[in-house]
């Protein structure tokens, strides 16, 4: 078994709950493998990486693919893609372009452009200012806070 040293967080390959994460992040990351990433945190406190490969994020619906059961979001940072929508339980409610949504899913790729498959997703439409602002904060928050 893996014990955690605090040492190297790249280095550990169980699967933890989602990270809050800006898809610049996951495009600017070190892949550990394809379902993986190693990314830079987010502020100043900690200069450590953080191994993700779950991940939770927010962004506004550019596009929908219904056909192919995708959707492209734009994050303040750039687009992102998302896998298997059809398949999530009132997901499909939030998919119209214009939608701010929370969506959490697993890594499929990172680089060039990440792509998730959808484990969840929720409407945040109506308090889209307030989600939009708070965003960046939250993610380098939690990013600062974490082991």
């Amino acid at each position: 078994m893996n014990a955690s040293s605090g040492s190297s967080i790249c280095g550990e390959r169980s699967r933890r709950p989602p990270v809050k994460v800006l898809s610049s992040q996951l495009r600017e990351g070190k892949g550990s493998g394809k379902a993986e990433c190693c990314i830079k945190r987010l502020g100043r406190a900690n200069t450590s990486s953080l191994l993700v490969s779950v991940v939770w994020m927010q962004g506004t619906v550019v596009e929908v693919q219904s056909d192919q059961n995708t959707v492209l979001l734009l994050d303040e940072t750039g687009n992102f893609l998302v896998n298997g929508v059809n398949s999530i339980p009132k997901g499909k409610p939030c998919l119209s372009p214009g939608k701010y949504v929370m969506i959490m899913g697993v890594i499929q790729a990172h680089s060039p452009e990440p792509v998730l498959r959808a484990v969840k997703m929720a409407d945040l439409s109506d308090n889209a200012a307030v989600h939009r602002r708070m965003w960046k904060y939250e993610v380098e928050d939690l990013q600062q806070t974490l082991p």
